[in-house]
């Protein structure tokens, strides 16, 4: 049975989250909850696949998968049953500009997990054979992603919109970067980004402050601190207008399609993030759905989201469509946000909008787990503990003028680069 998804969560709310310093300098934000005897951590890093040396994309992704194969004295055979025996789960990922973990265990299995994530952290093996199966198994998985049009027209995408630039390189790497991946590379990007200074912590569950100070300094507090990050430059999407075709033999064309953004930090991002719901991010009630899916049935999905990187921002959308109907389907998006960009939403729209976006907020907090990560990626982003009190009241907030002032920053003149994986008839 798993606890943190079945019980009810009436005796945790986020916006009660306090401060947690540690005698090692180690900051964490805490929600304490006695409902079930279970403790949810999530931290992250700063730094991440934007960090990989220059010809071998995937070392940061490659570096997530191998601190749990093994550390200190345990092989990774040996990790693995102590993680089984206690049901704790840990798990790491890597991102364009953080690595970040996570860890769920019982109360009373809590001193042999933190002892294993500090372990992890600090002293993962980095064994040959650990390194030549996830190596064999990432480009297993690379092999297999060149028939997926979706994965081949978003490579091509991030190619085009940031050529040049780290964001430009795939994250999980390409067979040639992967093969070329050495031990002394992943030992350089553990030294540079595994690091007490710049890391974001939140902790939900069963435990009071001051044991989970000791327990932060246990996990974290013997950690290094982390080298200097290599400078990663702003950019922006480049040749916006531009349409790209990547050839395959498929009877439907997998797209997608990019435009200018407003990061997270930024103060339009609510409205911009508003007026994504409008055009594409409502799921059913969106522009799109009803234009492209609804009344001309020419894909079975369609929709936007924001992207917000360190270095970047921008309008994501995606769609599939039969070859034959590419143009079609593109025309239709392309007036939609034209539409947008000159008349804006009604005034029911955007109502109706904000009822959804400040009333379904909460779904993202109905466990420990994901009240933990919303927390680090609040801290990640320095938007203040406060946040979470305050998000439902921006978004309530948001204005006409400030729909046309998301809009003019993010849609701009209304050009975007397209790419569409498949063999479109009339692109």
């Amino acid at each position: 049975m798993n606890l943190v998804d079945t019980a009810p969560r009436t005796a945790t709310s986020p916006t009660a989250a306090l401060p947690v310093a540690t005698a090692s300098g180690i900051e964490a934000w805490h929600v304490e909850s006695p409902v079930v005897p279970l403790i949810a951590l999530a931290f992250t890093f700063e730094g991440g696949a934007a960090q990989d040396p220059e010809g071998k994309a995937g070392v940061a992704q490659m570096l997530a998968r191998l601190l749990d194969e093994g550390a200190g004295e345990l092989s990774s055979d040996a990790f693995q049953e102590r993680l089984a025996a206690r049901a704790i789960e840990m798990s790491f990922h890597a991102g364009p500009d953080s690595i970040g973990g996570s860890l769920k265990m019982l109360v009373k299995h809590a001193d042999e997990a933190i002892d294993l994530l500090a372990l992890a952290l600090a002293k993962p093996r980095f064994d040959a054979d650990a390194i030549e199966r996830v190596r064999a198994q990432t480009i297993a998985g690379l092999r297999y992603q060149q028939n997926d049009p979706g994965v081949m027209a978003s490579r091509r995408f991030f190619k085009e919109a940031f050529a040049g630039h780290p964001y430009g390189r795939p994250s999980s790497g390409t067979v040639e970067s992967v093969s070329a991946i050495t031990r002394d590379d992943l030992v350089a990007m553990h030294r540079a980004l595994i690091g007490r200074g710049g890391i974001k912590v939140a902790a939900v569950g069963a435990i009071d402050g001051a044991r989970l100070a000791d327990a932060l300094d246990r996990a974290f507090g013997r950690l290094d601190l982390a080298a200097p990050l290599k400078a990663v430059p702003q950019t922006a999407i480049q040749d916006l207008g531009r349409r790209i075709v990547v050839d395959i033999d498929v009877p439907q064309s997998v797209l997608r399609f990019g435009m200018g953004g407003v990061p997270w930090r930024d103060p339009d991002f609510i409205p911009a993030y508003v007026l994504n719901h409008v055009l594409g991010g409502g799921s059913f009630t969106s522009r799109l759905f009803q234009e492209v899916r609804e009344k001309r049935g020419l894909a079975y999905s369609v929709g936007t989201s924001l992207v917000s990187h360190r270095a970047c921002s921008m309008t994501w959308g995606y769609t599939a469509t039969k070859n034959e109907r590419v143009g079609e389907a593109l025309t239709v998006i392309a007036e939609e946000i034209g539409r947008l960009i000159s008349e804006g939403p009604s005034d029911e729209e955007l109502q109706k909008a904000k009822d959804y976006l400040t009333g379904s907020y909460a779904l993202g907090f109905d466990t420990s787990t994901k009240i933990a990560h919303q927390l680090v990626q609040i801290a990640f982003e320095g938007l203040g503990m406060d946040y979470i009190a305050r998000r439902n009241n921006l978004v309530a907030n948001v204005t006409q003028a400030d729909i046309r002032r998301a809009a003019a920053r993010t849609f701009a003149d209304g050009k975007m680069l397209v790419v569409a994986a498949g063999r479109p008839t009339d692109f």
